[in-house]
């Protein structure tokens, strides 16, 4: 994709994050970078094919963030106490999704993913890395006898939907201008830890 392109794509993205998807028209595209409306056509033939290279996008990004979160589980597990190796991954997590571009995804995916079935699909796919991950960094955790789960997987699962409701939350406060949600977060890991940790560890 050419630089005029990528252009039109955040620029619509931009736009759609701010006032949602359907109320973005070429006109507006165009106004946002500055072109006339006919020169716009001359890079996408229509709408629908901007916002399925803004998928495209969105799809590119997040494969991106998969290769940048490959992590050695075992050396994570090793790293400290379970409380501070959650804590670690979890941090890391949020730092990525808060990310001017990743927010801007999110944001979009999130308002979407109830009524386009391409946005419900990565949002499906984020949150399946997002388990599978979890997942890895538990049997680590196991393994260096740091944690216990009589269900592993249940664990994973419920652990990965808390953090990503805890985190989506905290969005909605920031967006409302009524804070955060920090101590909810630490809170929600700390008895996390203390359900599933071994003692003394």
């Amino acid at each position: 994709m050419n630089d005029r392109r990528n252009e039109i794509v955040f620029a619509t993205l931009e736009l759609a994050a701010e006032n949602g998807l359907g109320s973005v028209s070429m006109q507006q595209i165009a106004n946002k970078i500055g072109i006339t409306k006919a020169s716009l056509y001359n890079h996408f033939s229509s709408r629908d094919e901007i916002v399925e290279a803004m998928y495209e996008t969105i799809r590119q990004a997040s494969k991106q963030k998969v290769v940048r979160t490959n992590i050695d589980y075992d050396a994570l597990a090793k790293s400290g106490t379970f409380y501070e190796v959650i804590m670690k991954a979890v941090s890391s997590y949020r730092a990525i999704v808060q990310e001017p571009q990743m927010f801007l995804f999110y944001k979009l995916i999130m308002a979407e993913r109830s009524i386009n079935p391409a946005a419900a699909e990565i949002m499906v796919k984020e949150t399946k890395t997002m388990i599978d991950a979890t997942k890895a960094l538990f049997r680590s955790l196991e393994a260096n006898e740091k944690a216990e789960f009589m269900d592993l997987d249940l664990a994973a699962f419920s652990f990965s939907m808390a953090i990503h409701s805890i985190i989506d939350y905290g969005f909605d406060l920031e967006n409302a201008g009524v804070g955060s949600n920090d101590d909810m977060l630490n809170g929600y890991i700390e008895e996390f830890c203390r359900l599933y940790g071994r003692k003394g560890v």
